[in-house]
C-alpha cells in the first residue's frame, strides 16, 4: 500500500480524470481579486466559490484538482503535534450541479478500496445526525448511499452539527458532510472508541461536503437550486497512512527537510523535544515561506506581508535556538524547490527572488532579535522582581511596534519563564492603532457596498451576461437587458456594452446612454465588475429607461485615451523598473485613471534620483521608438511560455488576453484592459513621486499623455516666471535661489541671536504642561537652531517643571530633531526616554536612542513633527496609567 506523495497526487487526479473530472490547475496562495473574504487560499474549492455561487460558469460540470493551502488558526500548535502544518495540498473532486450524494460516495468509496488499497473493513464513515435548530433530521440519504456501497450500518456513525454540517459562514450556501475515516487498530486507543471523538485509532481522510442548502437568516434553510458537491482529501495526511509513518513530518515531503535540521544544527530529530519542536517548525515554516514568496507575498506589516513575516520570524527564531549559521532559510527554500518544484513551477522560477526576500528579512531580523530579546529578558527580570504576573500591555505592544516583535513570539517565551502577558490591554493598543489608521486611510463606505449588493443581485436576476464590446468600439448600439431603482444611482445591465468595468487597477470609463426612440439620457457614474460581468451605475439626466429600451452607449473619448495612455505607460514602467532594479520586482498594486497612474512593486529600499531617471529614461525610449501594442487570445500555457508577467493572485482561465509591447521582448504582460495602439500614442512619462506604500512595497506616481505634456508646460512657466523675478537667464534659476537661500539662512541666524533669553517661550511650556497620576507631562514642538539648543532648552524646563516626562521636537529645512528627558521617579513607573523618542521618530522617518532619562533622535519627514509629538504624548500617557 505504500505510495510516495507525487504517487498519490497522481492515482487521485487520474481516477477522477478517467471518469470525466476536468483537471483545474492549483490557484495561487493569493486569493483572486474578486475574493476579499480571506487573505489566502484555505481551502480546495476556494478557487471555486464564484462556480459554487453561480456568479460564473465553471469549465465542466465535474472537476478534480490539488490545491496548495496555507491556513493559520493552528499557527501556535505546529511544531508541538505530530500532524498540524500551515502549508498543505488539499485534494479534491467537485460536481456543480451534476452528480450527488450516491456517486460522490461511490466514487470515494472505490477509489479508497481500489485506487489507494484500504481493505474494506477499516474504512468508517461519519454522517450528519441531524439538528433541531435546523429542522433537519439524521441525513437518511446518505446513510443509504453507504449502506447500499456494503458498509455495514455499526461502521456509519452520526455525529453533531458541530463535526457534520459545513456552511461557509452565518449564512449562505451549506449542508451536511460525511467522512471517511481509517481504523488504525484497536492498539492505538480502546474497543469503544468511534470515528469523530478524541482518539488517535481513527483518522479522518476524506471528507465530502453535500451543498444542498442556502442558510438565511441564521437557521432558516431553504433548497439550493442546484446541488454541489465539495470534497477534500489532505494529501499529507493520507501520505503518512500510506507510508506507515506515525507523523507527518516523516513523510518524504517533510523527511528531506528534517535531515536538513539535522545537518545544519548537528543534533538529532527524536533526542528530545525542543529540538523537534524546533526541526518541526523549521520545515513546516520554511515550506510555507517559499511557497509565500513564489506566488508574489512580500514581508511587510500588513495583511499578507505581515502574515508571511510572522511565519518567517517564528522560522528565526527557531534556528536561532538551534544555533544555525546565517543563511539557513535558503537552504530550506532550495530543499523545498528540489522536492516539490516539477509539480509547482512557480517555485523554480521565482527561485532568485526567495532567495532575496529570505536573506534579507533573515538579516534585518537578526538584528532586531538580538535586541528585542535584549529588552524582553529586561521586562522578564523586572516582572519577577516585582513579583507580577507577567508582562504588562504596554510593553508587549512596545516590542511588537518598535523591535517588530510578534506578539505571539512574546507570548511564547514569556510562557516559558511562568509567566503572561495582559493580550486584552495589547488587542486593545492595537485597535487603537487600527482605528487611527483607518481614519488616516479611509476605505469604502456603507453606501459603496450597499450599492455594489444591488448590483450583484441585478446580475444575478438578469439571467444573462452582458457582452463587453470595449476592445472593438466605444459606441455602440444595445438594448438596456434589466433596470433597478427609479430615483438617485439607477442601475442597469445592458446586452452589449463599450464600457470598461473597473478592474485590473484600471478606473471606470465614463460616457452616456441615449435613448434611439424617444427622449431619455443618462450619465454613466460607475462600472461594476460583477465576476466576468458588468453592471452600469447611471444618472437619469432626462426621460425614462425601461428594460427592453434601445439605447446608444457612448464612452468619453478623451477619458478613455487619457486611460488608456496611464495603462500601456504602467506596463513600460513595470518592464523599466524591473531591467534595473532585477526580476525580484512585481507588480504589488496599482491605480490606472485618466488623471494619472500609481504604480506600486515590491522592492526593499527606496530608489536613488539615478535610478528613477534611468527607469524613466528608458520608458521614454520605448515612447519614442513608437512602438506597436497588441493585444492577443491565446492559452494561459502559450503565454507563460512565451516568459508574459501575470499578476499574482489574479484569477485566470486556459485562454487569457496577452498585451505585448513592439516583439514582446520590452513587455508582455497578461492584462483585460484598454491600451494604446502605439507607443507614440502616450507621447511622454513623468515620474512625480516615489515613496514607501508598505513595508518592501515602494510606489511610483506618474504622469503619461496630455496630462505629462500639461505639467511640464507648468513648469516651463514656473521656470520663466522665476527667472523673471531674479532677473537672470532661466538656465541661471538655480544658482540665484541658492544664493537667496543662502542669504536667507543668514539671517535667520542673525534674527536668532539677537532673540534675547527664550523666557517667554519657557513659561508658555511650563504652563502648557499636563498632570497625570502625580507626574508632569509635556510634549511640544519648539523651534530650536539645533539639536544643543534643544537638548539646553530640554534642561531648563527640567528645573522648572521637576519630576516630569518632556519631549521636545523641532523642525529645520530638512531634519527633525527630538529629545525625551525622563526624571528617574518616572523611570521606575515605566516610562523610558529612549522607548518614547523611538517611538516618535518612527513616526518622522528616523531612529536614535539614548539612556532610560535621556534620549535624542531625529528624521527627514518634517511635516509629520506633530504626529510624532502626539505620539510621544500617547506613549508617556499609557505608561503612566499601565503602573499607577
Amino acid at each position: 500500500m505504500s505510495a510516495s506523495s507525487d504517487e498519490i497526487r497522481r492515482t487521485f487526479i487520474e481516477f477522477f480524470e478517467a471518469r470525466d473530472h476536468k483537471r483545474l490547475p492549483s490557484a495561487s496562495l493569493i486569493p483572486a481579486e474578486l475574493d476579499p473574504s480571506a487573505l489566502f487560499t484555505v481551502a480546495g474549492m476556494h478557487p471555486l466559490k464564484p462556480y459554487f455561487s453561480g456568479r460564473e460558469r465553471p469549465p465542466h460540470p465535474r472537476a478534480t484538482s490539488c490545491q496548495k493551502t496555507f491556513r493559520t488558526v493552528d499557527i501556535e500548535i505546529v511544531g508541538t503535534t505530530t500532524r498540524h502544518l500551515t502549508l498543505f495540498e488539499m485534494l479534491g473532486n467537485f460536481s456543480f450541479g451534476d452528480y450527488f450524494k450516491r456517486e460522490a460516495a461511490r466514487l470515494a468509496w472505490t477509489l479508497s478500496t481500489e485506487g489507494f488499497g484500504f481493505r474494506e473493513q477499516d474504512i468508517w464513515i461519519t454522517v450528519f445526525a441531524g439538528d433541531e435548530e435546523l429542522g433537519l433530521g439524521p441525513d437518511e440519504e446518505a446513510i443509504e448511499a453507504w449502506l447500499e456501497l456494503g458498509v455495514p450500518r455499526e461502521r456509519i456513525v452520526e455525529c453533531p452539527r458541530s463535526e457534520n454540517f459545513w456552511q461557509s459562514g452565518p449564512t449562505g450556501p451549506c449542508g451536511p458532510c460525511s467522512e471517511l475515516y481509517l481504523d488504525r487498530g484497536v492498539e492505538l486507543g480502546r474497543p469503544d472508541d468511534l470515528p469523530g471523538g478524541e482518539n488517535e485509532r481513527f483518522l479522518e481522510y476524506w471528507n465530502l461536503v453535500f451543498m444542498q442548502f442556502d442558510q438565511n437568516p441564521v437557521n432558516a434553510l431553504t433548497p439550493l437550486p442546484a446541488r454541489n458537491i465539495d470534497t477534500g482529501l489532505g494529501l499529507n495526511r493520507l501520505a503518512a497512512i500510506m507510508q506507515g509513518k506515525p507523523s507527518v513530518f516523516e513523510t518524504d515531503q517533510f523527511a528531506p527537510l528534517i535531515s536538513l535540521g539535522e545537518e545544519l544544527s548537528a543534533r538529532r530529530y527524536g533526542q528530545d523535544f525542543p529540538t523537534d519542536r524546533a526541526l518541526r517548525v523549521l520545515a513546516d515554516h520554511g515550506r510555507a515561506i517559499t511557497f509565500l514568496l513564489a506566488d508574489g507575498v512580500v514581508p511587510s506589516n500588513e495583511d499578507r506581508g505581515h502574515v508571511l513575516r510572522r511565519v518567517m520570524r517564528r522560522a528565526i527564531l527557531q534556528g536561532r535556538g538551534l544555533e544555525l549559521d546565517p543563511g539557513y532559510l535558503t537552504r530550506y527554500a532550495e530543499c523545498v524547490t528540489e522536492l516539490m518544484g516539477a509539480e509547482y513551477p512557480e517555485l523554480v522560477r521565482q527561485r532568485g527572488t526567495v532567495a532575496k526576500w529570505l536573506d534579507a528579512e533573515e538579516e534585518a531580523f537578526g538584528h532586531t532579535l538580538e535586541q528585542g530579546l535584549s529588552r524582553l529578558h529586561e521586562l522578564i527580570a523586572r516582572a519577577r522582581e516585582i513579583g507580577a504576573e507577567g508582562i504588562a500591555a504596554q510593553d508587549a505592544f512596545l516590542l511588537h511596534d518598535t523591535y517588530g516583535f510578534p506578539i505571539d513570539l512574546t507570548l511564547e517565551l514569556v510562557t516559558e519563564h511562568g509567566l503572561g502577558v495582559d493580550e486584552q490591554g495589547f488587542e486593545a493598543l492595537m485597535e487603537h492603532q487600527r482605528t487611527r489608521a483607518r481614519a488616516a486611510g479611509g476605505g469604502r463606505g456603507a453606501g459603496d457596498q450597499a450599492l455594489r449588493g444591488r448590483a450583484v443581485a441585478l446580475a444575478a436576476e438578469a439571467g444573462f451576461a452582458t457582452d463587453f464590446v470595449g476592445y472593438q468600439t466605444i459606441d455602440q448600439e444595445t438594448v438596456i437587458g434589466a433596470i433597478a431603482g427609479d430615483h438617485g444611482t439607477v442601475l442597469a445591465k445592458l446586452v452589449q456594452s463599450p464600457f470598461y468595468a473597473t478592474g485590473g487597477g484600471q478606473v471606470a470609463d465614463a460616457g452616456q446612454l441615449e435613448c434611439v426612440h424617444g427622449d431619455c439620457r443618462a450619465s454613466v457614474q460607475d462600472v461594476l465588475r460583477i465576476g466576468d460581468d458588468q453592471v452600469l451605475a447611471l444618472r437619469i439626466e432626462h426621460g425614462r429607461l425601461e428594460p427592453g429600451e434601445r439605447v446608444r452607449a457612448h464612452v468619453d473619448r478623451a477619458t478613455r485615451h487619457a486611460t488608456e495612455c496611464n495603462h500601456t505607460a504602467t506596463h513600460l514602467l513595470h518592464a523599466a523598473l524591473r531591467r534595473r532594479l532585477g526580476a525580484h520586482v512585481h507588480q504589488a498594486g496599482s491605480y490606472v485613471g485618466p488623471d494619472k497612474l500609481r504604480f506600486d512593486f515590491t522592492h526593499s529600499s527606496g530608489l536613488t534620483a539615478q535610478e528613477l531617471t534611468d527607469i524613466e529614461d528608458a520608458v521614454n525610449e520605448s515612447i519614442l521608438q513608437a512602438l506597436p501594442v497588441r493585444a492577443l487570445t491565446t492559452t494561459l500555457v502559450e503565454a507563460r511560455r512565451l516568459g508574459a508577467m501575470a499578476l499574482f493572485g489574479e484569477k485566470y482561465g486556459e485562454v487569457v488576453r496577452l498585451v505585448e509591447v513592439g516583439d514582446g521582448s520590452f513587455s508582455r504582460e497578461l492584462c483585460g484592459g484598454t491600451h494604446v495602439r502605439n507607443t507614440a500614442e502616450v507621447a511622454l512619462l513623468k515620474i512625480v513621486g516615489e515613496g514607501s506604500s508598505a513595508a518592501n512595497v515602494r510606489r511610483i506616481e506618474a504622469l503619461s499623455g496630455p496630462a505629462a505634456v500639461a505639467l511640464m508646460r507648468a513648469h516651463d512657466r514656473a521656470l520663466a516666471r522665476a527667472a523673471e523675478i531674479a532677473r537672470v537667464p532661466p538656465e541661471r534659476v538655480p544658482e540665484a535661489v541658492a544664493q537667496l537661500h543662502a542669504r536667507a539662512r543668514e539671517l535667520g541666524r542673525s534674527t536668532r541671536r539677537g532673540a534675547g533669553n527664550g523666557t517667554v517661550e519657557i513659561e508658555q511650556l511650563v504652563s502648557g504642561a499636563g498632570n497625570l497620576n502625580g507626574a508632569r507631562v509635556l510634549a511640544a514642538a519648539v523651534q530650536a537652531a539645533d539639536g544643543k539648543a534643544l537638548l539646553a532648552l530640554a534642561d531648563r524646563l527640567k528645573g522648572k517643571l521637576g519630576d516630569a516626562a518632556i519631549v521636545l521636537g523641532s523642525a529645520g529645512e530638512d531634519r527633525v530633531e527630538l529629545i525625551a528627558s525622563v526624571a528617574p521617579s518616572l523611570v521606575a513607573r515605566g516610562v523610558r526616554a529612549d522607548e518614547i523618542v523611538a517611538i516618535a521618530a518612527a513616526v518622522v522617518g528616523g531612529g536614535g536612542g539614548g539612556r532610560d532619562t535621556l534620549a535624542r533622535a531625529g528624521g527627514r519627514e518634517v511635516a509629520k513633527l506633530p504626529e510624532a509629538i502626539e505620539a510621544a504624548r500617547a506613549a508617556i500617557e499609557a505608561a503612566l496609567r499601565a503602573r499607577r
